[in-house]
């Protein structure tokens, strides 16, 4: 063995040896390592291999920032919005309400291709809207009212769709009202918003400000009042700055109705025109919630008795009928003045909308379909029944 390996090491050698007169010629300079006769200042290399913060900060190239005006407002709002669905808020809807669209056209399609108009085909009709959360009760309306009209009995799906969204939007346009703001003499308007966590309450009251005060050119402030919880006030805060306003906030597990009562106190000094008094929505908490919530409406109607002049429920839609128990339980407390339906774009359940139209009557003021601060906007009846069927 010892042989054998001693064998090896010695042809390896012999190779390495060609090799190396194959690739440096015998009468080939040799090559020496070069002198630096230079040599580098202590100090220099310290400073240059190990430079100080100072030295570090003053060769940065530094570019001043300029400071922001309000023209430049509309700009950012253009960097702000998202431009994925480009083309107007009725493209945004259309996509936004795609998933609603999808199990409705489909079921349409499904229902009266090649098959006739009678009691069978009305039936499978009434289904096929409760299942998109239109309720029993709209469901039964609608299709009562379809089946008035006269159709040929061989009718075609995009016929049955173009109709459908005809009789919706009659049902929808009793609630379709925009919020009418005018500003008091004495202070501001002053618009309350309440519903459930995880509803887009806090994102919404941003959006709103954002449209109010970037594109209207309002004067806004924002009151956190849902002190419960800490992540709510930060969401806040980052709206806030993002739309302009400035936000009252107070430390976390203060007085609701005191952040209330001294965010009024400020705007009206201030001579704000808006202000907007997000609420906790804690509703698992059902009685003390309430507590709370009629706790701020008494304090504020000890400065002007008209207050509030909005309440405003913001309810999401992926909830579907849920959404028609948590409007009978904040009625209970408050006196509802509208209402605001986000996150259509969740689900298939748009035709919420619809059932709780007809149920309860509340002007129903916008309605959202994305995250992006062009995502909500005022609530059509046209234009969400035409979307919601799929009528182009």
């Amino acid at each position: 063995m010892v042989f054998w390996r001693k064998q090896k090491n010695e042809g390896q050698q012999e190779r390495d040896e060609r090799d190396d007169k194959f690739l440096h010629h015998p009468r080939e300079p040799q090559l020496e390592p070069a002198e630096d006769e230079t040599e580098i200042d202590s100090e220099f290399a310290h400073h240059v291999l190990a430079p100080t913060e100072i030295e570090i900060l003053e060769d940065l190239q530094i570019t001043p920032t300029p400071e922001h005006t309000p023209t430049e407002d509309a700009i950012e709002a253009r960097e702000l919005a998202d431009h994925t669905q480009e083309g107007g808020w009725l493209s945004r809807l259309s996509f936004g309400l795609s998933k609603s669209t999808g199990r409705l056209g489909q079921g349409i399609s499904d229902i009266f291709t090649k098959r006739k108009l009678d009691a069978e085909s009305l039936q499978d009709l009434e289904d096929l809207l409760i299942s998109a959360d239109l309720g029993p009760k709209t469901a039964a309306k609608i299709v009562a009212e379809f089946s008035s009209k006269k159709f040929e009995k061989d009718i075609e799906p995009h016929e049955v769709r173009r109709e459908m969204a005809t009789i919706v939007s009659a049902m929808l346009d009793g609630v379709t009202k925009s919020l009418e703001i005018k500003k008091p003499e004495n202070g501001p308007f002053v618009i309350i918003v309440c519903g459930v966590n995880g509803a887009g309450k806090t994102t919404t009251i941003g959006k709103l400000a954002h449209q109010w005060h970037i594109k209207e050119h309002r004067n806004v402030m924002i009151a956190a009042a849902d002190t419960f919880r800490a992540a709510a006030v930060d969401q806040l805060d980052v709206w806030a700055q993002r739309a302009h306003v400035p936000l009252f906030k107070k430390d976390i597990g203060a007085d609701a109705a005191a952040v209330a009562f001294e965010a009024y106190e400020k705007a009206k000094k201030e001579n704000v025109e808006i202000l907007m008094i997000d609420t906790a929505g804690r509703l698992q908490n059902k009685s003390n919630l309430m507590a709370e919530l009629e706790k701020i409406l008494r304090v504020l109607k000890k400065q002007d008795e008209g207050i509030p002049h909005a309440v405003l429920l913001v309810l999401d839609a992926t909830t579907g009928q849920n959404a028609h128990s948590q409007v009978k339980t904040f009625k209970e407390a408050v006196n509802l003045t509208g209402l605001i339906v986000t996150k259509l774009d969740g689900s298939s359940k748009g035709g919420v909308v619809v059932s709780l139209a007809q149920e309860f009557g509340l002007p129903i003021h916008a309605i959202g379909v994305g995250e992006a601060i062009e995502d909500l906007s005022r609530f059509e009846a046209n234009d969400f029944a035409r979307a919601l069927m799929g009528v182009q």
